[in-house]
């Protein structure tokens, strides 16, 4: 099934050409279910065979993600206080957590934007609460550039050194979110040391 939609994606791409890399990591930034792994790995190993080059490959999927996480982030801006503060209640979300949401941002969300492009079914919606707090856009944009330049040059590389090895690629990405998951752990403890300290 995984060596399937895999081999769909990598005749997407070489078909689309580098828009496609562009289009479907913009598509996988908003609420649309395509994995990154499934974009930026095929396009690591068509690099990989001479057919792509792997700069540009990174490149326009940084910038997919920041146009993906920038439509989320204006689609909140614009209607997700309205939307919440008169729907909220059916879902459970009160008007004092979306206070609570927005000064959280307002003051941890160059970090939490950061962390969030790294975490694995969080990424996609991370930039929405951002937008909910209307976050400043040049510091989410920052961030977001950050987190997804990170995430989009370790796909890419796997996708150049292991593509032709399915077995090793998901290993190697097991460990390497794993690793992800426990720095963000030790880094987000970190800074939660140094505010209070600050704080006190």
């Amino acid at each position: 099934m995984f060596a399937d939609i895999v081999n769909y994606i990598v005749e997407t791409i070489g078909s689309l050409g580098y828009i496609g890399i562009f289009v479907l990591m913009f598509l996988e930034s908003t609420v649309f279910p395509i994995p990154s792994e499934v974009v930026i790995i095929p396009a690591g190993y068509l690099a990989s065979k001479g057919e792509m080059n792997i700069y540009i490959v990174i490149l326009l999927g940084v910038l997919g993600s920041l146009g993906g996480a920038l439509f989320n982030y204006y689609f909140a801006l614009k209607f997700g206080r309205t939307f919440l503060l008169k729907y909220g209640k059916y879902f459970l979300v009160s008007e004092k957590t979306i206070l609570k949401t927005e000064l959280f941002f307002k003051e941890h969300g160059h970090i939490s934007t950061f962390s969030g492009r790294l975490i694995p079914g969080l990424r996609h919606y991370i930039s929405l609460p951002a937008g909910l707090a209307q976050m400043n856009i040049s510091v989410f944009c920052i961030y977001t550039i950050l987190g997804a330049t990170v995430w989009v040059v370790i796909l890419a590389l796997l996708g150049y050194f292991l593509g032709g090895n399915e077995a090793l690629i998901k290993e190697y990405l097991r460990y390497l979110i794993v690793g992800l998951l426990l720095f963000l752990a030790v880094f987000g403890f970190i800074y939660y040391k140094r505010v209070k300290k600050k704080g006190n």
